[in-house]
């Protein structure tokens, strides 16, 4: 691989309708000047109105995916999104454990269509064994209470301390995504240790084409992070091509559902 640009990596499930997962990952890494390498942890049948089928990986192929890649690809960031279950969780933390860059986790659990993408059982493994893997984990509001076993956060200051707890059990960073709160304004806070919060805002875009919007974001810094921008310049820039591609979402007019994301808004023209 010399002489190319960077190589990020998608953990992710495939979704068939293209909008979110493992194609929602690839997508933003191309749109981004970063080649994109995959290891698949579940098959979903999937459009823009629901989530019709599930077929969970073997946890060994998905050990083995990630070894084919490990062993041969300069990989210099990993995003994580839909594990499914806990074997798959503890095939991924054994395969990370001497990882050396980034790894950015996203703990997809709902997808925007109401379907659980990430069993019961599983919660516990991903706290206990990928969290203090993470350079940096991106719950939605709704993940962060399910994460902590409590409300939802209501205001910003709630949402800090949420994310202060989910930082004390291990990850190094946490990005409390603020798009399900009430408001035209949608707040995220990047929550590091001993520093004030980081928040980033948006006005937020009338449209009803957002899905894939939480796989985009953490495949927009995994790829920023692949390409050696500190954490908070990352996810800055992250948040900045996540708005351009949902303001040009309306482009696309994919499904009768929420459709996805424009990811390449400022390559198609």
């Amino acid at each position: 691989m010399a002489g190319s640009g960077p190589i990020a990596l998608s953990i992710a499930g495939s979704d068939s309708g293209g909008g979110a997962g493992l194609q929602a990952d690839l997508k933003t890494f191309s749109a981004l000047g970063v080649y994109g390498a995959s290891v698949v942890t579940a098959l979903t049948a999937q459009n823009t109105c629901a989530v019709t089928a599930v077929h969970e990986v073997p946890a060994a192929m998905v050990a083995a995916q990630m070894a084919a890649v490990l062993e041969d690809l300069d990989v210099r960031a990993i995003k994580i999104g839909m594990l499914f279950s806990a074997p798959i969780i503890e095939a991924v933390a054994r395969a990370l454990a001497d990882y050396p860059h980034p790894v950015v986790l996203d703990p997809v659990m709902v997808a925007k269509s109401g379907d659980v993408l990430l069993q019961e059982a599983a919660i516990d493994a991903m706290r206990g064994l990928l969290f203090a893997q993470a350079d940096l984990l991106t719950p939605n509001l709704p993940e962060a209470a399910r994460l902590l076993g409590c409300g939802e956060a209501r205001d910003l200051v709630e949402a800090e301390d949420q994310g202060r707890a989910l930082l004390a059990l291990g990850p190094k960073a946490v990005l409390i995504k603020g798009g399900h709160a009430a408001g035209e304004i949608c707040t995220d806070l990047l929550i590091r240790p001993g520093l004030a919060p980081l928040e980033l805002s948006a006005p937020r875009i009338a449209t009803k084409n957002t899905h894939g919007t939480g796989c985009t974001y953490g495949a927009a810094t995994a790829a920023f992070l692949a390409r050696g921008l500190t954490l908070e310049a990352a996810v800055g820039a992250a948040h900045e091509y996540l708005q351009g591609a949902i303001h040009a979402a309306d482009q696309l007019q994919i499904g009768a559902g929420h459709g996805p994301v424009h990811h390449f808004y400022r390559v198609w023209g």
